[in-house]
């Protein structure tokens, strides 16, 4: 090649390289701000702003969201947080190469040098952004949540929902790398915290962190005066004694736990706002999920009657509820397919999300707009092996085996700690033993033999 056409291949690199917005480097990637933008502690509107950053501020980027549209990164000054990508100087491509990360991933970045942003203002101090940043308003809801500084709990957590202790269930527990244990109790009004202080010791005491669902003993207290004020009174107790995590009620969306014609997200929505606002006022430490909506197709929609936990979902997330949670509750329990299987479920209406794993978590990401991760609160396989046939309504699960239960179980606790998405997951269930027309046992991984092959996969 000529000299001249050398000289300009390497011009046209050098240009190359001086227009290009972002570089790789061993601490980081490098990038601008580009229009006034929100440093948010986690990737969404609904998450509490650090402070701003103005066009031009430097920003050293580790991350992007699992979901995409937001990238994690240091400002000067050491703020870490949470940035829209439309408000860098990033091409998508450049984007794309980095990790997909959740906010509890380690942040191992140095600060690039530079003035530190603004800091956190009111919302009525707070001044405008920039017309050209993408980032759009908070949605509203009432009232505003609670300040929460602490961090919630990191990493992936595993437990199993137990009906009591004894050396055998404890030992497998250990055994299956469990951590949490959850208990499920009922509110009445004017109950006092004091009632739960023992099985929050209890567990604390066997090496356990402990998930309280807290429902209603009654689901017609919903619709008496003052009502949701003595509810949150309630779980702020319980986050005073020490409750590590909170389920704010159960299967909202059904007339099982939640009065017929009373059915609305809107209103759920109301209560967590205020059991949240409660309870991190109490103990910032104690994790809020969301009740779990009950897993159904059979409303084709939402009214006051009932709702598919799809539409409910997208109802709470319309009326604010991920500013109310630090993650999403969701129930996994009628699979008779490996978690790894997306079709072919024997069923009628095999298609339906409901059927099988991971169309269940891609469908509440999708509805809470990927704005919290998901805590599993309840997630098991049914067997009828070593008890009668199953009674009818539960006929569905008469094939499945205990050594496919134990599989199954195995595969699906793998493939939430890989994803990145799923905070805690609670197995349904260790050791219940009622067998009736709910067949509870059939659920349980410690069989009437006394084993638990569960156990062993999960531990090997």
């Amino acid at each position: 090649m000529p000299l001249k056409a050398r000289l300009g291949v390497l011009s046209t690199l050098l240009l190359l390289l001086a227009l290009t917005p972002l570089y790789a480097q061993s601490d980081g990637l490098m990038t601008t701000i580009v229009s006034r933008a929100a440093i948010r502690s986690g990737p969404g509107t609904d998450w509490r702003p650090l402070g701003y950053a103005d066009a031009g501020t430097p920003i050293n980027v580790d991350a992007q969201a699992p979901g995409g549209g937001w990238v994690r990164g240091i400002v000067p000054g050491g703020t870490v947080g949470w940035v829209v990508q439309t408000a860098t100087n990033a091409a998508p491509e450049q984007i794309e190469a980095l990790p997909r990360l959740w906010i509890d991933a380690p942040f191992n970045l140095p600060a690039p040098a530079g003035a530190a942003p603004a800091p956190e203002q009111p919302a009525a101090e707070q001044p405008a952004e920039s017309a050209g940043s993408t980032e759009s308003a908070a949605p509203a809801a009432p009232p505003p949540p609670a300040v929460n500084a602490a961090p919630a709990p990191r990493g992936f957590n595993l437990g199993g929902h137990i009906t009591g202790y004894d050396e055998r269930t404890i030992n497998y527990m250990h055994q299956a790398g469990m951590t949490w244990v959850k208990k499920q109790i009922r509110h009445s009004m004017g109950q006092s915290p004091a009632d739960v202080a023992g099985l929050i010791n209890e567990a604390k005491s066997f090496g356990f962190h402990i998930l309280l669902g807290v429902v209603g003993s009654n689901k017609d207290f919903i619709n008496q005066p003052g009502y949701f004020e003595d509810y949150a009174n309630f779980v702020a107790g319980l986050a005073a004694q020490g409750a590590d995590a909170i389920e704010v009620w159960n299967e909202p969306n059904i007339d099982r736990e939640w009065p017929s014609g009373s059915i609305n997200p809107a209103q759920y929505t109301q209560l967590l706002a205020q059991a949240y606002n409660a309870i991190k006022a109490a103990n910032p430490n104690t994790l809020v999920i969301s009740g779990a909506p009950a897993p159904t197709g059979f409303f084709g929609g939402c009214s006051g009657t009932g709702c598919d936990d799809n539409a409910f979902v997208q109802g709470m997330a319309a009326a604010g509820a991920a500013r109310y949670m630090d993650c999403l509750g969701i129930h996994y329990n009628e699979g008779i397919v490996g978690p790894n299987v997306t079709s072919g479920d024997p069923r009628g209406n095999s298609s339906h999300y409901t059927r099988y794993y991971q169309s269940m978590v891609n469908t509440y990401l999708r509805a809470i707009g990927n704005a919290r991760p998901l805590c599993f609160t309840e997630l098991g396989y049914l067997t009828p092996e070593g008890f009668p046939p199953l009674p009818g309504a539960f006929g569905w699960a008469e094939n499945v085996t205990v050594a496919q239960q134990a599989a199954w179980l195995d595969q699906v606790v793998s493939m939430a700690a890989r994803s990145g998405r799923v905070r805690l997951l609670i197995v349904w269930n260790v050791n219940f033993t009622d067998y009736g027309d709910d067949p509870m046992a059939g659920y349980a991984i410690i069989r009437p033999d006394g084993s638990c092959p569960a156990c062993a996969a999960l531990g090997s």
